[in-house]
């Protein structure tokens, strides 16, 4: 095993199977000590070509990019893997489920595993864990064996931290010497114990004096906070912070370095006190689960996307909370921290450098001859970047859509919700979807969701309060659903669409199919959140009694609704009361039959299996 000076682990996190086509494989690492792999794959000859991108004393990202020297890569087999550094054979068999570590090129999806917020301190099991169990079991059946594994957003949540996570954060960031950012325009307290629970205190606002007078805010005399979630008390700031919280979500070898028994709150209020013992507890128990996560990550191919967790809660949601974030140093200082993050640790993996690849030398001219990140100019280079999305060529074509930096702008009313995407993305995801038979679409936020809580949504949108109940859905804004409602019932787009979503902490799967048109396709909307996260399931219990009270199928009230054009089946699921609504921490496994949905099902964390009915006589249409 390759060393360095600190006696530190070598490997921090990896081998993780990224994106993998015929052509290319990407693998991701994270090491301690300047990286130098070599890669072997079973009955291929193979070539190497390494990306590395230094982020401190003791901390190196690295991207491999595996090419075969003839043809391809056999695709939808296994495909045994072995990674030598610095010369020496890696131990792998933590990450084996057999004698070695295995990879999947997808080609004809069969399976696919999904899901999104992953909230580790949340008390209940990462679903990661249950997921691995499942590809032990199906790893040699073609028929079975996901895929590929998709998680759609909120994969870190930077502004809700537990107060140990926090902690351990800043203990990694002086172990490995993590680059510090030149000039942070915000004043926090000087000691960390100070600063526990109390962030959101010294985040932004704007103050009472500068808001409208059209607004109740002025008259109350109360600044506009810029950072709206409800747990920013622990809200990661610096750019070494995000960095050391995504070691912390994806890395068991990263909490080994950390005492987690050792982390104490001081000069804690006794609810604070109380948060932190339990947030201790939580994190405990995902700690005992990464080896799993780890395991998942070296023998599937892992595609992801951000929603606004992975930067902050209710990123870009309106055109006045962009205003506010761009008039202030500090805030646009945050924002971009936690865009440089995911660009490093998921986005980079998503299209294998093709596209992002083109933003690493500017990164790395960004840091100054005092090891610190200069990134004023690497901002502007980031928020010009437009190519979040991707897609992968595979049967079915799989389409993943960025729904927070094409934003369509309400410019009547900057407080209004904008839409997820503006026209041109929306054009280009037309272009995407025409003359294929079916298309796996991931949208973080689901297309169409529970009527009865959109509806909620919405008064309180019209009280003027977007940001208070996350309007983060299609439907709010007019342009946006119309367009998308106008591709969705196109003779050429596809005959099955099939739309993952995630965001909402509950499970639901709902088929679409059009009132009126020539066009004989379904449309099914299969959300599953969180991965480690649940919604409150009495409210949500309630919400569903609600939803089939005001939209049953008889139900005038479907008429007023921007998708009146479209019916809508709400699919039952086994669970007690076959609910429609489920609150569990699970991730889904979508199973396909020649690209056409044959069976959805809940993998939970506790280790029960909910299915949903997928057959039209067990079901209520709206």
């Amino acid at each position: 095993m390759p060393a360095n000076d600190s006696n530190l682990p070598y490997l921090l996190l990896g081998p993780m199977v990224r994106r993998a086509e015929p052509k290319q494989i990407c693998l991701q690492f994270v090491t301690t000590a300047t990286p130098q792999f070599e890669l072997e794959i079973d009955g291929i000859e193979v070539s190497v070509e390494q990306s590395d991108i230094r982020l401190g004393t003791y901390l190196y990202l690295c991207y491999l990019l595996i090419t075969p020297n003839h043809g391809h890569f056999e695709c939808d087999t296994n495909l045994s893997y072995r990674i030598k550094a610095d010369g020496s054979w890696l131990d792998l068999s933590a990450l084996s489920y057999t004698d070695s570590p295995k990879i999947v090129v997808p080609e004809t999806i069969h399976s696919v595993l999904h899901g999104s917020c992953r909230n580790p301190h949340h008390h209940s099991r990462d679903s990661l864990a249950t997921a691995d169990d499942y590809l032990c079991q199906t790893l040699h059946d073609k028929a079975k064996r996901p895929s590929l594994l998709l998680m759609s957003g909120d994969q870190i949540y930077a502004d809700d931290v537990a107060g140990p996570m926090l902690m351990a954060a800043h203990r990694l960031i002086s172990l490995l010497g993590i680059y510090p950012e030149d000039n942070v325009s915000l004043t926090l307290p000087e000691s960390l114990q100070q600063q526990l629970y109390q962030r959101h205190h010294w985040l932004p606002k704007t103050p009472w004096q500068e808001r409208s007078k059209w607004t109740i805010g002025h008259w109350l005399k109360k600044d506009e906070v810029h950072f709206s979630s409800v747990k920013a008390g622990n809200h990661l700031i610096t750019l070494e912070e995000f960095i050391a919280c995504y070691l912390l979500n994806f890395s068991y070898q990263a909490w080994q370095l950390v005492d987690l028994s050792q982390l104490h709150g001081h000069d804690l209020s006794h609810a604070q006190a109380l948060e932190f013992a339990a947030d201790k507890r939580a994190l405990q128990g995902f700690i005992e689960t990464l080896p799993a996560a780890q395991r998942l990550f070296a023998n599937v191919s892992t595609l992801m996307m951000f929603d606004d967790h992975d930067v902050t809660d209710d990123w870009n949601l309106t055109a006045r909370w962009e205003q506010n974030i761009a008039n202030s140093p500090a805030s646009r200082r945050i924002i971009a921290n936690g865009l440089i993050a995911y660009w490093l640790f998921q986005g980079l993996g998503n299209d294998a450098l093709c596209a992002t690849g083109k933003l690493i030398d500017g990164f790395t001219q960004s840091l100054t001859a005092h090891n610190k990140w200069a990134l004023t100019s690497f901002d502007k280079a980031l928020h010009r970047f437009t190519q979040w999305h991707y897609c992968l060529d595979t049967q079915p074509k799989v389409v993943v859509l960025d729904t927070r930096t094409h934003r369509w702008r309400n410019e009547q009313d900057f407080n209004e919700p904008s839409g997820l995407m503006d026209w041109e993305t929306l054009m280009e995801l037309q272009e995407q979807m025409l003359n294929q038979d079916s298309v796996l679409l991931v949208s973080p936020a689901p297309v169409f969701g529970v009527k009865a809580i959109e509806t909620i949504q919405a008064v309180f949108n019209a009280c003027g309060h977007p940001l208070v109940v996350d309007v983060e859905n299609w439907m709010a804004h007019e342009g946006a659903a119309k367009k998308l409602i106008d591709i969705f019932k196109r003779e050429d787009t596809p005959c099955e669409t099939i739309i993952l979503s995630g965001d909402v902490h509950y499970s639901f799967c709902f088929s679409v199919a059009a009132r009126f048109g020539r066009h004989d396709n379904r449309i099914w909307q299969l959300t599953s959140s969180g991965i480690k996260n649940e919604f409150p399931k009495r409210l949500l219990h309630v919400l569903e009694k609600l939803d089939t009270w005001l939209f049953a199928p008889w139900s005038p009230f479907n008429l007023f609704t921007k998708r009146w054009q479209l019916s809508v089946r709400k699919h039952h699921s086994d669970s007690v009361g076959k609910r429609y609504l489920v609150s569990a921490s699970a991730i889904s496994l979508v199973e396909l039959q020649q690209g056409r949905l044959s069976r959805y099902r809940l993998l939970r964390a506790d280790g029960e299996v909910t299915e949903f009915a997928l057959s039209e006589h067990d079901d209520a249409r709206c």
